[in-house]
């Protein structure tokens, strides 16, 4: 039988990874905001199609996002059951899937860096020049 405060170690787990997956969602929000504007230097060679290509690979890690945070709300929901789980099968399976989730979410997390540092770098040397007005 599991015990209450390996319950308490595994809930707090899940909250982390929400708590982060809705910081990265409000991130995206600005990111796809900032690949939307007009800041880009238009004379950039294939600028149109990078920023197309980023676009796209942010719809996709938005819907991995979801999926994952879906399947992480599913499982959570389950923790509860923990307490009255009986079996040494049942602790071990939910453990199992914890594992598989925390495998997940770091591999989310690290595609996710990898394709935020790409945009920032494609964008930080594309921005417009240009000096303000005073």
């Amino acid at each position: 039988m599991v015990k209450l405060g390996k319950i308490g170690e595994l809930h707090k787990e899940l909250q982390n990874w929400k708590s982060y997956l809705q910081f990265i969602d409000d991130e995206m929000v600005f990111i796809q905001r900032l690949l939307n504007s007009y800041i880009f230097e238009p004379r950039t060679p294939n600028l149109f199609e990078r920023l197309e290509d980023f676009k796209q690979e942010f719809h996709d890690s938005k819907i991995e996002k979801n999926q994952l945070k879906k399947a992480i709300l599913e499982h959570e929901k389950h923790l509860g059951g923990l307490v009255e789980c009986t079996s040494d099968d049942c602790d071990s399976h939910y453990f199992e899937k914890h594992l598989e989730f925390k495998d997940a979410m770091s591999a989310y997390i690290e595609s996710y860096l990898k394709l935020k540092h790409k945009v920032y770098s494609y964008a930080g040397s594309v921005l417009k020049r240009k000096k303000p007005q005073d």
